[in-house]
């Protein structure tokens, strides 16, 4: 009973004691005027800061169980002039940047008042020192480009130098729909509000791109950064789009990292030292990035290997069908933002199947026109060298082409630039073509150019002619049956191209061998990818003057085209001619097609006697045949 009861005293006086404390509290709400409290914290910040702030009457205060004050609707002004403030935080505040056209900041004036407020004969030293940000936005203008950037959902804790020299902010903020996470420190917040040299270090993460410079920044006077900088990305392609590029063209710029000493001024950027990785290829050298008046890259660089396979793995010549050209429009965005001089040197050079050998290039773009121009490279075996251009023209783009390919292996050049496999031996290849259109299939409509193709000591793989001629001067109408295979050795190969409108014009095609005469005349189309050609195929005889000569076309499809030799040639060489000549008559149509049947078929077997028939000594054939 006596220990209840004294617990019961016990609660009474706690109760009382909180009631007294409460009573207290209320009493100093009451006599603690909302002015006072307005001015004296107005003071404070004044004093810390040098902005005049202007506070308005929504007022909280907040004396339990430790001090604060909430003001609504805070307005901080650039002008000049005890309750001890510890921190101060600015709830949904909206920070607005503003740069003139002449790059004056509208905060000059505001920087000016905050170093004279931390300079050492100040009148008052800062009493606090951390400031909070939460749920703020920053707006930032630049008249120059007329562009307005916002960051938003800040929240940022802000060190301020009350103590000690430094100045350090820490927190995060969206920009684009992606968080980033971002720190700040200033080794001298004094000198870096005076212009002077200050230590600098900045960080900033994010998904599509992280970024890190440590170094030194003055605005004496100019401004001018230096230090260390590295930049990396998963995809630069996408961090690229992120910070506000449109999409690159075609493919690659994929993981992306970038270190080298920085030196920073106005809206230049020279980086030396520069170690550079993109898509799996290193490079060293020298960078210089200008953004003023438009993005502008310059610089050389050099490796040992570069592999330009993934960028011109998105440039689909051909449609999925892999017969047509494609027809899917081609766009080259960026192209007209973005200036470019760039030096390149590599000891090895891989574009898909094709090995180049030290080559050095130089690509400039200037005004939405990509010119690559290839100073020398050890290519196939010789040298290549001329310029390749790409440009964005109204519609569609714009593709030139002058390159000439020297003392090449013409096996390994046609096949791994061209995909045609069917000349072997050394030469030289020279082609000037230019085109415009929305997609590869209006390109090829609107091709024109020429192209030039001289060789010596090869052959012609696929075909030997020789073999067909001596098989149809003894037989000429024995069949010509699978000559798709072998080889014609050549002595001298000329070829000579003139395209117009996607017409490709044979005005030469010259073979020399040492048993055999090639010449070809005729027609290719571009866009519908087929032959129609005309030639005299001669087999040159040593042990007689005469020489047998059989015309012949070669029609059809680039990949899989059907020659065939001349028919009426033919029937005049056989004795099989009387029926089709003297004996019972028989059509044109029907006659060719009736020789070109036997021509096309494989090679009948002898029959086991001799046939009767003076024609069977030039074509054994069974005896009911028409030959």
């Amino acid at each position: 009973m006596t220990a209840a009861f004294g617990l019961k005293r016990l609660a009474i006086a706690a109760a009382a004691l909180i009631a007294a404390v409460l009573i207290a509290v209320i009493g100093v709400y009451s006599l603690l005027p909302a002015a006072s409290v307005r001015d004296a914290v107005k003071a404070e910040i004044r004093a810390v800061t040098g902005l005049d702030p202007v506070l308005g009457d929504d007022i909280s205060l907040l004396l339990f169980p430790s001090g604060s004050v909430r003001f609504r609707n805070v307005v901080l002004a650039n002008q000049t002039a005890g309750i001890e403030i510890a921190d101060v935080t600015l709830v949904r505040p909206t920070i607005r940047v503003a740069f003139s056209a002449t790059g004056e900041c509208n905060w000059s004036g505001l920087i000016s008042s905050l170093a004279r407020a931390l300079a050492p004969q100040s009148e008052r030293v800062a009493a606090f020192s951390e400031i909070g940000i939460q749920d703020g936005t920053v707006i930032l203008y630049d008249a120059r480009s007329d562009a307005t950037e916002r960051l938003e959902g800040l929240e940022f804790q802000v060190a301020w130098p009350s103590i000690s020299r430094s100045f350090g902010a820490n927190g995060h903020f969206t920009w684009h729909k992606e968080n980033v996470e971002a720190s700040l420190t200033l080794s001298d917040f004094l000198a870096a509000l005076t212009g002077d040299r200050s230590g600098l270090k900045i960080r900033l993460i994010s998904a599509p791109l992280t970024l890190a410079f440590d170094g030194s920044a003055s605005d004496q006077p100019t401004l001018k950064v230096q230090g260390t900088l590295s930049v990396e990305a998963a995809s630069l392609r996408e961090a690229l789009h992120w910070i506000g590029n449109d999409r690159l063209p075609f493919g690659g710029f994929g993981r992306f990292a970038l270190r080298a000493q920085s030196d920073i001024g106005g809206r230049v950027a020279a980086l030396s030292n520069v170690n550079v990785e993109l898509d799996g290829n290193s490079a060293e050298g020298a960078l210089t990035i200008s953004a003023d008046p438009r993005r502008l890259v310059q610089g050389t660089l050099a490796t040992d290997t570069l592999d330009l396979t993934p960028y011109v793995s998105g440039i689909r010549l051909l449609a999925r069908n892999e017969r047509n050209w494609n027809q899917l429009p081609i766009t080259l965005d960026g192209f007209n933002d973005l200036s470019l001089d760039l030096r390149l040197s590599a000891a090895n050079i891989k574009i898909s199947t094709a090995r180049l050998g030290r080559t050095a290039v130089a690509a400039t773009m200037r005004q939405g026109k990509l010119n690559i121009t290839v100073g020398e490279s050890q290519a196939f075996g010789g040298v290549a060298k001329g310029t390749l251009g790409l440009a964005s023209v109204d519609g569609g783009v714009a593709v030139t082409t002058h390159m000439q390919f020297t003392d090449v292996d013409l096996d390994n050049c046609l096949g791994q630039v061209f995909g045609l496999h069917k000349i072997e031996g050394r030469g030289t290849l020279s082609v000037n073509l230019d085109g415009t259109g929305d997609s590869v299939l209006a390109v090829t409509h609107g091709l024109n150019g020429a192209a030039t193709l001289n060789a010596g000591a090869g052959a012609l793989t696929g075909i030997n002619i020789e073999q067909l001629l001596r098989r149809l001067e003894r037989r000429p109408l024995s069949g010509s049956g699978d000559f798709r295979s072998g080889r014609t050795p050549f002595d001298q190969l000329a070829i000579n191209l003139k395209v117009s409108q996607g017409l490709v014009s044979i005005d030469e095609m010259r073979v020399v061998g040492p048993s055999v005469r090639l010449g070809v005349i005729g027609q290719a189309s571009v866009p519908t990818r087929d032959l129609d050609l005309k030639g005299v195929a001669t087999l040159i005889s040593t042990a007689t003057a005469n020489e047998f000569e059989l015309p012949f076309v070669v029609q059809g499809p680039w990949d899989d085209p059907i020659m065939l030799p001349d028919a009426q040639s033919l029937i005049r060489r056989s004795g099989a001619a009387a029926p089709l000549l003297g004996g019972k008559p028989l059509n044109a149509g029907d006659a060719v097609r009736s020789v070109i049947d036997q021509l096309m078929a494989a090679p009948s077997t002898p029959p086991a006697s001799p046939a009767v028939s003076p024609a069977a000594t030039a074509a054994p054939s069974a005896p009911n045949s028409t030959r």
